[in-house]
């Protein structure tokens, strides 16, 4: 597997930098500032979702944690320093028994005496400092918890990216059903003013009164379909606002417009609608290209490459055990024994002893009842399992950026289509109105065009939904997110190859 270096400690400097400055920028003012002008943009969504968004926010608790076990792992190789200090006070000395013949050689061997050891007060002081000398499972450690946070440092990239798609896709899906409310709301008013104009004609004898009838019936069922699509459109807008973590959820507004987006000459429409299409204008790629720069820059494959290589780095902690471990050590003590009062450490001094002791020790394992080769055994599992899944994912990237890359060609082509078989529709419907209007032409001919234009116009809306979801998931699929790494959020964000 190809491996990767990575800048780990820098990495995750500039994202807490950059994090932060989102945070900041994604407070509810800016909320405030897009409704005020007419809803939020896509960047505007995008920075308040970096910086509000709680998915995010755990992540970014992760990384805190695991630069914590770096942390952590530096202090098996630094020096430690303990201090113990005790006071004690016998009620009452403990005794132990000795021969009699020590203090009476002419005593009797068998008898024995009661010797007290110790006094009523007791104090004992030690100070000990350790230095490892060599301890490899400490210093591969440190490698350990490095590759951990680099890790991590990688989830958070991850879900940035899973966070931006998944907020993108929520905002398409309001501007969707946005659209859905606007056709119905016209097809509800060209309806309306047909059947006014009918009704006239009714009226003068020059239509009949099962034309105003048909009208009515189909204004009837619209009406509630009018209904359906306002109720999915807060649904779709309460959505969004749970994804940026907004308190009062009918409040979001989206600002831009499907029907108004022509994907082969966007840069004629209003500025919210031209940013739905990155760089300004539609470009094509390559597959071989875009396969390459997916299995460079995916996020999950980049995580299976820094958990292998934890994975071997657990694996090389685990070998070190077998070394022995070599540390320099020194103590100072002070012991103070007195009968009667209390004084500290006995107070003329001739009740006190002092001790200072400096050596070197050495701990060689021996034996641990099997316990190493197996541990080293279900981490070797555990790397060949993670090879296969990496193996997977590769194949499985490869596959799905090629489907998607098919999938935004086809819409974008379908898109071109169906807007011209829109301006058709338009000029149908026109003429049908006209036709009737002077009498030439019947009220069955008007609704067949009004419902081809309603159809012709929510058929173009869904082929730029459908390109504007392709390309989203495709930019997730070959691991960026360009709409913020223009303006430079992300790119420091994330965690780049040298």
């Amino acid at each position: 597997m190809k491996r990767v270096a990575w800048r780990g400690r820098k990495a995750v400097a500039l994202m807490a930098i950059v994090m932060g400055m989102l945070f900041s920028g994604g407070s509810p003012a800016v909320a405030q500032q897009g409704e005020q002008g007419g809803g939020l943009t896509l960047e505007q969504v995008l920075g308040m979702a970096l910086g509000r968004n709680r998915d995010l926010h755990v992540a970014r608790l992760d990384l805190e944690s695991a630069e914590g076990r770096v942390k952590e792992a530096w202090g098996n190789v630094f020096p430690t320093l303990d201090l113990t200090a005790n006071y004690t006070r016998n009620l009452s000395v403990p005794a132990n028994f000795l021969p009699r013949v020590i203090f009476d050689p002419d005593a009797n061997p068998d008898e024995l005496i009661a010797v007290k050891f110790g006094a009523d007060n007791a104090w004992n002081f030690q100070l000990r400092a350790e230095q490892p000398l060599f301890e490899a499972s400490a210093f591969v450690g440190v490698g350990a918890a490095g590759r951990y946070e680099s890790l991590q440092t990688e989830v958070v990239r991850g879900r940035t990216i899973d966070v931006v798609t998944r907020v993108k896709l929520a905002y398409y899906e309001a501007l969707l059903a946005q659209e859905a409310v606007r056709l119905s709301e016209n097809t509800v008013a060209r309806v309306r003013k047909t059947l006014g104009e009918t009704r006239k004609m009714f009226e003068a004898g020059l239509s009949s009164s099962y034309d105003v009838l048909r009208l009515e019936v189909e204004l009837a069922n619209l009406e509630p379909q009018l209904r359906r699509s306002q109720n999915a459109a807060l649904a779709a807008r309460r959505q969004l606002g749970v994804e940026l973590n907004i308190e009062q959820l009918d409040s979001v507004r989206v600002a831009g417009s499907l029907f108004d987006l022509d994907l082969q000459a966007n840069g004629e429409v209003d500025g919210a609608t031209a940013r739905l299409v990155r760089d300004g204008e539609v470009s094509r790629v390559d597959a071989e290209q875009a396969v390459t720069v997916a299995l460079e820059r995916r996020s999950d494959l980049r995580q299976l490459e820094l958990t292998e290589q934890l994975r071997q780095t657990e694996l090389r902690v685990e070998q070190s055990e077998y070394l022995p471990k070599v540390s320099l050590f020194g103590t100072y003590s002070i012991a103070a024994q007195e009968n009667g009062s209390l004084n500290f450490f006995g107070a003329t001094g001739a009740e006190r002893s002092y001790g200072r002791q400096v050596g070197i020790q050495v701990s060689v394992p021996l034996f641990s009842g099997f316990q190493r080769p197996a541990r080293t055994a279900q981490i070797r599992a555990t790397i060949s399992s993670v090879q296969t899944q990496y193996a997977l994912a590769r194949d499985q990237a490869e596959a799905e950026v090629k489907s998607l890359l098919e999938q935004t060609d086809e819409a974008r082509d379908r898109s071109a289509a169906q807007r011209l078989a829109l301006r058709q529709a338009e000029r149908g419907y026109e003429i049908a109105r006209a036709q009737y209007r002077e009498g030439i032409g019947s009220q069955l001919e008007i609704t067949d065009a009004e419902v081809a234009l309603r159809q012709s116009e929510f058929n173009y809306v869904e082929a730029v939904y459908d390109y504007l979801v392709s390309q989203a998931r495709l930019d997730q699929a070959m691991g960026m997110v360009p709409e913020l790494q223009g303006n430079g959020n992300l790119a420091a964000a994330e965690a780049r190859r040298p």
